[in-house]
């Protein structure tokens, strides 16, 4: 059944000092693109040139601002003067469930900024796009291994009924996160570039430390964290 009305995630910050932030994060159901308002006055930091991933396939004249950095200027803003070691309330909110945590402002907004990154239209990153529909909020290392190999090997699956060869090896999975891993350091240097401390540049770093990682469970055969659930433990030779 395909779905008709957007995917809402509404991302609500509680502050230690009272404040509140609402982010409301809005999704076409079919093809889990991030759905925005028409930009405005850019800051220069979104130029697509500015601090360019050095894979990035995109051209300035067709597409002048980074998709990542212009949807995210918002939240940058709000951050910007905000320490990554601040502790909030974090409330996710779906149409089907609500999360709730006491996570220092880093966790939260990482956990924003990936979902972003991954729907704004960066062709990159958007290779990871089937994972945002299932979206788990402050997924632990493990988590966010079983869903990223899970996915990819479901597409796998895919190619196969499709008379296409499949990559059971991971190998493509491998190049993807070697390829969000040159983005997110070319996206450091755009975040670096805003005058404030340090909980924007701090989530892109959570972000990048669980890709490196899965990268490197998967480079060298050490998928042992998840390995053991399907071990037969249970068997009788």
């Amino acid at each position: 059944m395909v779905e008709k009305e957007n995917l809402v995630f509404s991302y609500t910050f509680v502050k230690e000092d009272g404040s509140i932030k609402i982010f409301e994060i809005q999704l076409d159901p079919q093809t889990l693109d991030l759905i925005h308002e028409p930009f405005l006055d850019l800051p220069f930091w979104t130029e697509l040139e500015f601090s360019k991933c050095p894979n990035c396939p995109l051209n300035k004249e067709q597409v002048p601002n980074c998709p990542i950095a212009a949807n995210i200027v918002g939240m940058a803003e709000v951050f910007k003067d905000s320490k990554s070691f601040e502790n909030a309330n974090v409330q996710i909110t779906t149409s089907q469930r609500e999360y709730n945590k006491e996570a220092s402002l880093q966790q939260g907004v990482s956990s924003m900024l990936g979902m972003i990154m991954v729907t704004a239209g960066c062709p990159i990153l958007s290779k990871l796009r089937p994972m945002v529909r299932f979206h788990l909020p402050f997924a632990s290392i493990e988590e966010t291994i079983y869903r990223a190999v899970s996915m990819y090997l479901v597409k796998q699956y895919f190619k196969s009924q499709d008379c296409k060869d499949p990559d059971w090896e991971l190998n493509g999975l491998m190049d993807i996160y070697k390829e969000i891993h040159d983005v997110n350091k070319a996206f450091f240097n755009r975040l670096s570039s805003l005058k404030g401390k340090d909980a924007n540049v701090n989530a892109l770093i959570i972000l990048d430390n669980f890709a490196n990682y899965i990268n490197f469970s998967i480079d060298r055969n050490k998928l042992s964290k998840i390995k053991w659930m399907f071990d037969d433990t249970g068997e009788q030779e």
